[in-house]
């Protein structure tokens, strides 16, 4: 069968096309935003508040990083860590104004922006960013080369292999309009394999990179440590995650940090917990927010 030719009505496999095609409505809770292009689609700058460390992000797993990160850092007494935490609402586009794909041609959340250098500094992907403050206020990464080393090896893997968790598993499982077996067994199947392979590895060490809490914790922790907790895509009885007993006592560790609970709620806007906080320009801010029952 040619590869353009149509489909037989009993055969209920997708044929692609011999050339990809955008449906502009291609179904599914991010059809709306999502498309083949990169670039801006409205002119609009980003605000900028008095902090040196002007952050825009949303309160998924990849935003928390940051903000649970810079409460570390204040808590730490690293006064110059403050910041400003602008919401970037990512059903609405507003990662493809002209100010934010200035910050991050990717229009992917988190971006920030370092007002305390000579000429402003944009920092994006999480990563770059977790790695970026760490070396400027000298924590959370060790210093000796073998163990910086271990640590970065961890929050690489984070960022390799979280889009099969979320993009994959994640898509699949809760968000495309049609549930399709092989999609949600196969990243299934992945996600179960990743989440051993932190099981394996907290059961000798008590934190990923060692014995110090690192920002490769807080580069896993939004993802696997609230998947282990039941918190992501209502999937925790499907993927069985109590069984995994050495992530489950490494994530419920970290949940009880004060800084993890003041920087996941920092950009929030959805949800029905009513801790939410939309912008961040104190730690006022937060107070107040935790203080909602």
């Amino acid at each position: 069968m040619e590869m353009d030719e149509p489909m037989s009505e009993d055969n209920n496999d997708y044929l692609p096309p011999r050339v990809w095609k955008w449906e502009s409505e291609s179904g599914g809770k991010f059809a709306s935003i999502n498309r083949p292009i990169a670039g801006a689609t409205q002119d609009r700058e980003l605000p900028v508040g008095k902090h040196p460390h002007q952050l825009y992000s949303l309160a998924t797993p990849n935003g928390q990083k940051v903000t649970i990160l810079f409460e570390e850092l204040l808590a730490r007494g690293f006064d110059d860590a403050e910041y400003d935490a602008w919401l970037i609402d990512i059903n609405e586009g507003e990662q493809f104004s002209s100010g934010f794909v200035a910050a991050n041609p990717n229009s992917k959340i988190p971006a920030m922006v370092d007002h305390s250098q000579p000429e402003p500094l944009r920092v994006f992907e999480s990563g770059t960013i977790l790695l970026y403050l760490a070396e400027k206020f000298g924590a959370f990464v060790p210093d000796s080369h073998a163990a910086r080393t271990e640590c970065l090896n961890w929050l690489f893997w984070q960022m390799g292999s979280a889009p099969f968790l979320g993009g994959g598993f994640g898509h699949f499982y809760a968000y495309a309009p049609e549930k399709i077996k092989y999609a949600i067994d196969r990243y299934a199947m992945e996600a179960k394999r990743q989440l051993d392979v932190l099981d394996r590895e907290l059961a000798e060490k008590k934190y990923i990179a060692g014995d110090d809490y690192t920002i490769a914790d807080m580069a896993i922790w939004p993802w696997y440590g609230q998947m282990a907790l039941g918190r992501l895509y209502e999937a925790g009885d499907f993927l069985q995650v109590e069984s995994y007993e050495h992530l489950l006592r490494w994530a419920r560790a970290i949940d009880s940090h004060p800084a993890v609970q003041r920087g996941r709620i920092v950009n929030r806007s959805f949800g029905d917990d009513p801790r939410q906080l939309k912008e961040r320009h104190s730690a006022a801010d937060i107070d107040r927010a935790l203080a909602k029952t």
